[in-house]
């Protein structure tokens, strides 16, 4: 019954996997594309583009973490692999939690209607300076990485060799305490980045108020292109606080794994749950950018009309 499970959810992992590849690759693609004809790069897309591709790499490495854990167990149980693994996932989940983060300070400094003196002299100067924002966003996650590289030959198992009758064993330990604690804590910081999302979501609530006070007041109405642009840029953000907290949750459930009797499953079951953050977040920011929408519309209809157009030749052919 378990291995039946333990299939069916790597199944499921494969189809996010597959999923969350196609929606960030199509924004990396989309946005390189327009980089190399237009020479340049819109602030908005260098965030989207470096966010898509930290998330292909957060799904690569979820989805050959499952695989590791059901194929190769042996190899899963080893200190050394163990920890480069851990390693990259801490990386790629700090980068892709922290880009998230930069697109909803960028659409606070770029739609937000305040006057605060220090508020406009960012509001000016986002654009020169988010180039190196996201920089500093790859130094700080790579110095939290760190720690996972910590004893990296040592084994993750303390093995003691053993004897029962006549037969030899292999009487192994796991140590299990240090190793979730040392992932919970590294995992920890990804708090920091959520709260200060989470304190832009509220600023711009706070500003499409005043927006919509504003415009009540001079009876001009409030659907205008600014408070679409609020409503846009809020959607966005509360999808990503939303899907950050399951995939906590499921972060939460496959690190209390090691205390489980079945580990393997629980793994596997937190790591489908934390697939749908990268996968579908992705799409959620397509449907929300003009250009993204309008080239997936058109790819949509290019591929509709020639299945059509198969279908036409094929019953033309009968």
């Amino acid at each position: 019954m378990a291995d039946k499970v333990q299939t069916t959810l790597l199944f499921l992992a494969v189809g996010e996997f597959s999923v969350g590849i196609l929606g960030n690759a199509f924004i990396g693609l989309v946005n390189c594309m327009d980089w190399v004809k237009k020479r340049k790069i819109a602030s908005i897309d260098l965030i989207l583009t470096s966010l898509a591709i930290s998330r292909i790499c957060l799904l690569c490495i979820i989805l050959l973490d499952c695989f590791t854990l059901v194929l190769y167990p042996d190899v899963y149980a080893t200190g050394k692999e163990m920890r480069i693994i851990d390693f990259f996932w801490t990386l790629t989940n700090h980068l892709s939690i922290w880009f998230a983060t930069c697109l909803s300070i960028y659409y606070f400094f770029k739609i937000g209607n305040f006057f605060h003196p220090l508020f406009l002299w960012m509001k000016w100067r986002i654009d020169r300076v988010i180039s190196w924002i996201l920089l500093g966003c790859v130094v700080l996650s790579v110095f939290i990485s760190l720690p996972a590289t910590e004893n990296l030959n040592a084994d993750f198992r303390f093995c003691v060799k053993a004897k029962r009758k006549t037969n030899l064993t292999w009487s192994c330990r796991v140590n299990k305490t240090q190793h979730a604690s040392t992932k919970l804590f590294l995992n920890l910081a990804t708090l920091l980045p959520f709260c200060v999302c989470l304190m832009s979501f509220f600023l711009l609530i706070l500003s499409l108020w005043r927006h919509i006070r504003r415009m009540q007041l001079s009876a001009t109405g409030c659907r205008d292109p600014s408070t679409e642009a609020h409503v846009r840029a809020l959607k966005a953000v509360i999808s990503f606080l939303l899907l950050f907290i399951a995939y906590y949750l499921s972060f939460l459930i496959a690190t209390s794994s090691y205390f489980m009797p079945e580990t393997e499953l629980a793994v596997i079951f937190g790591e489908s749950i934390a697939l749908i953050y990268p996968s579908s977040h992705s799409f959620i920011l397509i449907l929300g950018n003009n250009k993204l929408r309008h080239v997936s519309l058109k790819v949509i209809w290019k591929v509709m009309s020639i299945l059509k157009g198969r279908k036409f030749q094929q019953h033309k052919q009968i």
